[in-house]
């Protein structure tokens, strides 16, 4: 087992530990990176009646989420700050709700780089075009685009990555 999953594991088995059991259908899932550890649980979908049109269910889903969000805020406030002491990342919080995956809190991390003026071109073009409203939303939109498409491709560089860290920790310690 690699450091990562080493890590994520203990953190999910603290959450599931941590977090009240009412709160979620199933564990939560946990996502650890540099900076964030990202607690997302699964809402049951309220129940309506048969027939319900589409934008009532939505609706439903809306309001279910909406008062979890305000029900549990106090708590959320408290276990984050456990969690963020304990592991020493700050703590960003969602739910899923039927086919709604909601955010509450999410940690926004500058990243420095260096962009060529091809690249800046792009950036102004979104910009311009009114798609972003500084090249930093518009790098951020980039990102979100390739990570839509390329989510086969991302999943398989992971994989290759913990095969990497796996071989890693296999060899001599230094």
């Amino acid at each position: 087992m690699t450091t990562t999953e080493a890590a994520e594991e203990k953190l999910r088995g603290w959450f599931t530990g941590r977090l009240p059991e009412d709160w979620f259908d199933g564990p939560p899932h946990v996502v650890l990176d540099r900076e964030e550890i990202s607690v997302v649980g699964r809402l049951a979908e309220p129940e309506l009646a048969e027939g319900a049109s589409d934008a009532e269910r939505a609706e439903a889903v809306a309001g279910q989420i909406q008062r979890f969000r305000e029900e549990t805020r106090e708590q959320r406030i408290g276990i984050a700050r456990e969690a963020e002491h304990r592991f020493a990342r700050k703590v960003s919080w969602g739910v899923e709700c039927g086919d709604e995956k909601l955010m509450f809190t999410t940690l926004s991390v500058p990243v420095m780089t260096r962009l060529r003026q091809p690249e800046r071109r792009v950036l102004d073009t979104l910009v311009d075009a009114g798609v972003a409203r500084s090249r930093s939303d518009a790098l951020a939109w980039c990102v979100r685009l390739v990570g839509k498409n390329a989510d086969e491709w991302l999943a398989e560089l992971r994989d290759a990555l913990l095969h990497v860290e796996r071989a890693r920790a296999a060899g001599p310690q230094v």
